[in-house]
């Protein structure tokens, strides 16, 4: 049986380094492996999808390294080892799999739902195997959990990472790719119009390449977030941590150009209404008792859910009426604060040191294209949306180690359209992070040649 050839066109100059590439091939090819021939003689290995398009027709993903274009033909079914993505010994007791994807180490977790740092569902290790330093090393923050509008001070209820497990079904699983999806439901915060969400995260890692992908699903919803409407719009965050005194990224920069506001009179508030509600609240639960006890003393260096955490209908800390009360004066102090005229845009053409502006912290306006690195190390992750988010919340803070990149506004307003793919690739490239950008947002054509 002849099969085709398939050309791979690159619409961007420079090197792909282990692009996937999906092809689909007008014949039922039952077997998982097959080998495909370049054109530049090299041998790939072409993993059968299991979720096939149309009868009579078979699909393929492989991983390519090439500049400009390349042609490639399958040749044969696989037959013996291969070299490909593998699984390592996981870290959490709650970790699903921990995977060597020949370029990252990165373990997903399902959650454990009690409600602390460390009981959050996402990615909770991740490291290159080429820089070996784990960018959360302490599995207290995790790499892409969604927050708003369940996240915020409308809701009563911090986070659902930490509040929620997920189940995670395996999509793929093969030497070239691993698809997951995870389904999980939204705990129930103060909203009526927020509760019984469910949702579904696609995780997709490929063999070798500098990047994987993501795609976020929620059922419908509207509500109000920092006065403003709010249809099936999203936090994603991603955490990273390295100790207090230090970060793992001292810079951020948006493609373009970075426009920005400094500082964070809403996080401000926040942590004021958490200092008084532990001197003066009556409440006599347990669960109050215990976060007096952990907010008493360095409340800058404390974890940051902390003071969520306290103001959660899931955690019982406070009654809901003094949820709301307590809520409805940091929201009101904060809207006002957040745009006062003092509070002024900032354009800047450089990258911006967030550490070095008030509350550690910038909201920065829309893009698709986004870098956080760190100036001397040049380490650097690079994000890329199909759709740009409205607005960003960087932290970059020094005393609790903590930093965070997500894809909201003032005052918790999610602004990421449900649905949006998004890919993020680490590694050394700070000089050409824009370049990476590009390549993230302008995959090779492919087709028949």
């Amino acid at each position: 049986m002849a099969l085709p050839t398939i050309t791979v066109q690159d619409p961007l100059p420079g090197r792909r380094i282990n692009e996937p590439v999906t092809f689909t091939v007008d014949a039922e090819l039952t077997e998982n492996l097959w080998t495909a021939t370049t054109s530049a003689g090299e041998t790939l290995i072409c993993q059968r999808l299991h979720t096939q398009p149309e009868p009579g027709k078979t699909t393929f993903i492989t991983v390519v390294t090439f500049e400009e274009s390349v042609e490639l033909t399958l040749a044969a079914p696989v037959t013996g080892r291969v070299d490909g993505i593998t699984e390592r010994e996981p870290v959490e007791s709650d970790a699903f799999v921990r995977l060597d994807t020949g370029y990252f180490d990165l373990e997903m977790c399902s959650g454990t739902a009690e409600g602390t740092g460390s009981s959050k569902w996402g990615l909770r290790h991740f490291a290159t195997l080429k820089e070996g330093i784990d960018l959360l090393p302490s599995g207290n923050n995790a790499i892409g959990g969604f927050y708003g509008p369940f996240f915020t001070p409308e809701n009563g209820l911090i986070n659902p990472p930490e509040h929620a497990t997920v189940e995670i079904e395996t999509i793929e699983h093969g030497p070239v790719l691993h698809h997951y999806r995870m389904h999980g439901t939204v705990p129930d915060g103060l909203l009526e119009e927020l509760k019984g969400k469910t949702f579904s995260i696609d995780w997709k890692f490929t063999h070798g390449t500098p990047y994987f992908t993501r795609n976020y699903r929620v059922d419908d919803f509207q509500t109000v977030i920092n006065g403003r409407s709010i249809t099936n719009k999203i936090t994603v965050g991603d955490e990273f941590e390295a100790g207090q005194g230090d970060v793992v990224f001292d810079r951020f920069e948006a493609y373009g150009g970075t426009r920005y506001r400094a500082g964070d009179p809403y996080a401000a508030e926040l942590a004021h209404m958490v200092d008084e509600t532990i001197a003066n609240s009556t409440s006599s639960t347990a669960k109050f008792q215990d976060f007096r006890r952990q907010l008493t003393g360095n409340i800058e260096a404390a974890h940051w859910d902390l003071y969520w955490r306290l103001f959660c209908s899931w955690e019982g800390a406070l009654d809901n009426e003094e949820i709301r009360a307590r809520l409805a004066r940091v929201r009101a102090t904060s809207h006002v604060l957040a745009d006062l005229p003092e509070r002024h845009w900032t354009i800047a053409d450089a990258p911006v040191d967030v550490s070095a502006v008030p509350h550690e912290t910038i909201f920065a306006g829309p893009t698709s294209k986004t870098a956080e690195f760190h100036s001397e190390l040049d380490r650097t992750m690079v994000w890329w949306t199909s759709e740009p988010s409205g607005a960003f919340q960087i932290v970059q803070r020094r005393q609790s180690g903590w930093v965070n990149w997500g894809t909201n506004g003032e005052n918790e307003c999610p602004e990421l359209p449900v649905g949006v793919q998004i890919k993020t690739a680490y590694g050394m490239f700070s000089d050409g992070w824009q370049h990476v950008a590009d390549q993230l947002e302008s995959a090779p054509t492919v087709h028949q040649a």
